[in-house]
């Protein structure tokens, strides 16, 4: 629970003794501060879930950094040990080049290494590897 949350617990929980719900049985406050408490905690998982749902980007990020970086450069604006620079690459280059392993119709690559292979496990994050690609 945050801190704010405990500070507006133990606030209810001190009205509730200083005021008129003070004259409540113990079982009444004890039921009503219970029943704050699960509002405000449940309040509190939601905006946490919000949170956790990442943008296209960054799930582009994980797909890049677990699969291309090892012949890719970490960072895409850098040519890696093997492969070239791929920041800024269109869609239509990354769908052919992940999938299939092969170049876009009158594209001139940038090298002629040829060592990629086709990962069509990948097809449902093109997207994904797009919007990292060509974010920043």
């Amino acid at each position: 629970m945050p801190p704010l949350w405990r500070l507006c617990f133990f606030a209810l929980f001190a009205f509730s003794l200083r005021s008129n719900i003070g004259q409540m049985s113990l079982i009444g406050r004890l039921y009503l501060i219970l029943l704050m408490g699960a509002f405000m905690a449940s309040i509190g998982c939601t905006k946490s879930a919000e949170k956790a749902q990442p943008t296209l980007a960054e799930a582009g990020k994980v797909v890049y950094m677990s699969r291309c970086i090892a012949c890719h450069n970490p960072d895409p604006h850098q040519a890696g040990s093997v492969g070239p620079d791929v920041y800024g690459s269109s869609r239509e280059l990354i769908e052919a080049r992940v999938l299939r392993a092969e170049y876009p119709a009158g594209y001139k690559p940038k090298s002629e290494s040829h060592l990629m292979v086709a990962m069509p496990d990948l097809a449902d994050k093109i997207d994904a590897l797009y919007a990292f690609l060509n974010s920043k």
